[in-house]
């Protein structure tokens, strides 16, 4: 498919915002309602998965669960480098609108296939994190862009504090449909948002979109996400989870392949810069350990320290709080980590996120006893869960050139996705090595102190690993400091 830049109308030239402004903040509040969209889309229908379950008179728990966050990694290397030759906002809203119609899908889905087909188009909403970064960098001055990404890619996480309090009564009165009510609504006013708000990026790429590729890529890395995520349910050997890999593996081969040979692939493995390079193999360890040690304080959290394991956190109102605090974290570690970048560039905030979370990690081993102790620990996590996250997205598109930002940014999300689940599957590997038989918590098996403490281990060792590229980062920034552009008087 060729499509070039000069087919398209050109986007009227907008001043890069150099200060926080009104304007600004306006297009701060619409970016994070698009981020936003990407987490209830994603999110939510979990709060009513046991009704799904019930409606579809299903027992595939796994797919309805895993289903758009696979969507997201097929739809990213297209939306991606779309974003780069078409333009950040209008890809956006189209992706906005993708998800409006997934949800709309799913609100009536008269069987379990069809609603697939809904979270596959609910999973479009995963690639607004990466535009919104892609679309600040080129409205924005370097300096201010920085703050903006910190902003708008852990603000969303407000919301998780409050949403299960906000939807909860609504689910309970309107049933099930009321989640995809609201995430329609949602896309729906995002994208309105955007249209109304946000200016066009002033820069484009030119050139073709390799279709095939991007499918060939976004393909292999669902199919092997879902051998990963749901493996475990379905079974690593049985054979419908054998020809996933090997179909996943075929098409990431052939992608690579296909990388290597053409003009203009998706995603250029040749160009892949040193500093882009070590950034994406600081931000898949650093995302699989601190996304691991989220998931490893949810299931804690439901322990009574009654039970007499060695660990446990289960106290009432308590364990809200500690599972809303690593949210809170993420908001204050991501907006702090921008405005840092913007002063100081943004391998020394990755870096102290690594830090922060390499400290929270091995201070868990006590804290997974002591309640006071894990809330910090919480805390601490998602300070630098935000922190490396949007330290990672202003690393890779600030050395990457901006008629490719989109393209990087998305690269960087899949990579974060791809951390995530690697090691929460490691990490529950471990747990299910060390069950007790015979003992649950919360109507779920338990293991060992020995498996909590060997998994709360491997998170930290996954920091520090992490520690080494992002040192090498750091290294290089004050071995060459960026030169950042006088803001416009």
């Amino acid at each position: 498919m060729e499509d070039t830049v000069d087919t398209l109308e050109k986007p009227a030239p907008v001043a890069p915002e150099h200060r926080w402004s009104k304007r600004l903040i306006v297009w701060a509040a619409v970016l994070t309602l698009a981020n936003v969209l990407a987490d209830v889309a994603i999110g939510s229908p979990m709060m009513v998965l046991p009704q799904l379950l019930e409606h579809f008179d299903t027992d595939q728990a796994a797919w309805l669960n895993a289903s758009a966050m696979l969507a997201g990694a097929l739809w990213s290397p297209l939306l991606a480098k779309s974003s780069d030759i078409f333009g950040k906002r209008r890809i956006l809203i189209g992706t906005l609108l993708l998800a409006c119609a997934g949800a709309l899908v799913c609100l009536v889905a008269p069987n379990v296939w069809i609603f697939l087909v809904g979270r596959f188009l609910q999973g479009a909403a995963f690639a607004a994190v990466f535009i919104t970064v892609a679309l600040a960098r080129q409205i924005c001055t370097p300096r201010v862009a920085m703050a903006l990404v910190g902003l708008v890619t852990s603000g969303s996480s407000a919301v998780g504090i409050v949403e299960p309090f906000l939807m909860k009564p609504v689910i309970d009165v309107f049933g099930y449909r009321s989640v995809f009510i609201v995430a329609a609504l949602l896309a729906a006013a995002a994208a309105l948002c955007v249209r109304s708000f946000i200016p066009e990026s002033p820069v484009r790429g030119t050139g073709r979109i390799d279709v095939g590729g991007a499918f060939l890529l976004g393909g292999g890395l669902g199919a092997v996400l879902a051998y990963t995520s749901l493996g475990s349910d379905l079974g690593w050997l049985s054979p419908g989870m054998i020809a996933l890999l090997v179909a996943g593996a075929a098409a990431l081969a052939g992608w690579a392949f296909l990388a290597l040979r053409v003009d203009e692939p998706v995603i250029d493995i040749r160009a892949l810069s040193r500093p882009i390079l070590l950034t994406l193999l600081a931000l898949v360890l650093a995302a699989g350990s601190f996304r691991s040690m989220l998931q490893l304080t949810s299931i804690i959290a439901q322990v009574p320290p009654g039970l007499g394991l060695g660990y446990g956190l289960g106290d009432g109102e308590a364990v809200a709080v500690l599972l809303a605090t690593p949210n809170l974290g993420i908001v204050i570690g991501g907006t702090c980590a921008g405005w840092i970048a913007g002063r100081f560039g943004p391998a020394l905030p990755l870096l102290g996120g690594i830090a922060v979370g390499t400290v929270a990690a091995f201070a868990m081993l006590a804290g997974v006893s002591v309640l006071p102790l894990a809330i910090a620990c919480g805390a601490m996590l998602g300070m630098a869960a935000g922190a490396i996250g949007a330290s990672g997205y202003n690393l890779a598109t600030s050395v990457e050139a901006p008629e490719r930002q989109g393209t990087i940014a998305g690269l960087v999300s899949v990579v974060l996705a791809l951390g995530s689940v690697v090691f929460n599957f490691a990490g529950g590997e471990v747990l299910k090595a060390t069950e007790i038989p015979g003992t649950v918590a919360d109507g779920a098996p338990v293991s060992t102190a020995t498996g909590v403490h060997l998994y709360v281990a491997m998170a930290g060792v996954l920091f520090v690993l992490a520690a080494v590229p992002a040192i090498m980062l750091a290294r290089d920034r004050f071995a060459a400091p960026p030169v950042l552009p006088r803001p416009r008087r």
